[in-house]
């Protein structure tokens, strides 16, 4: 396999209201856009990066990543969705395996990476890290009538980065716009709806994502210990 990643870093990070996109907020010195990158680094398999940022930050994010000659960084479009299309355009031909990660998940172990290469190899046409919901779900009516409870044995929480083979991830994305598709969360779900084959493999408690102050002041307790 040839693998390359699609690092999606174009948020702007409305929740966490900190006046910068989320990648470039800063924990235990570093902006969670270099954590990111250092966590796919760790994976040697793992080749050429695209990175999306918002148009108007791009060339801070040039300069944060200069010094890696296989990263690429590129304006992202006005969705993740769009941006990972985007993404997929400009990985190098020979990359036949795409991770796709999220910058705000800055702290992933390389083990679950390794993981996520392996099912692909298996024959997976996408993999998802997920780890089991623990809290207890409702279903709950837009004036707050609970509507049901859900059995959450089968339920998993998704997490990055998900693994793609690269054909079965682009026909999804082309069908996705044929199909004027704008609601799935996130790239796995477009190749399920696609036809392709989609695992779960297990995903680790530290690739938690960084949504809120307090999730930031959490990422600043682990990145030093």
């Amino acid at each position: 396999m040839t693998v390359g990643a699609l690092l999606a870093a174009a948020g702007t990070g409305e929740r966490l209201s900190a006046g910068v996109p989320k990648a470039l907020c800063t924990v235990a010195g570093l902006t969670l856009l270099e954590h990111a990158l250092r966590a796919l680094r760790a994976e040697a398999r793992v080749g050429p990066i695209v990175v999306t940022a918002p148009a108007d930050f791009a060339p801070s994010y040039v300069e944060l990543t200069s010094a890696d000659p296989m990263i690429t960084v590129i304006a992202g479009g006005r969705t993740r969705q769009d941006s990972v299309r985007l993404g997929l355009g400009v990985l190098p031909d020979e990359v036949d395996v795409v991770l796709v990660h999220d910058a705000a998940r800055p702290f992933v172990p390389a083990s679950t990476i390794a993981r996520v290469l392996a099912a692909i190899e298996d024959g997976a046409d996408a993999v998802v890290p997920a780890v089991p919901v623990a809290d207890t779900i409702k279903r709950v009516s837009a004036d707050g009538l609970v509507l049901g409870t859900v059995e959450r044995t089968e339920l998993r929480a998704a997490q990055t980065p998900q693994g793609f083979r690269r054909g079965p991830l682009i026909a999804a994305h082309q069908y996705a716009r044929m199909a004027n598709l704008h609601d799935v969360s996130d790239d796995a779900g477009l190749v399920e709806r696609h036809g392709g084959k989609v695992v779960v493999v297990d995903g680790d408690a530290r690739s938690f994502k960084i949504t809120r102050q307090f999730d930031l002041a959490v990422a600043e307790l682990m990145a030093t210990q």
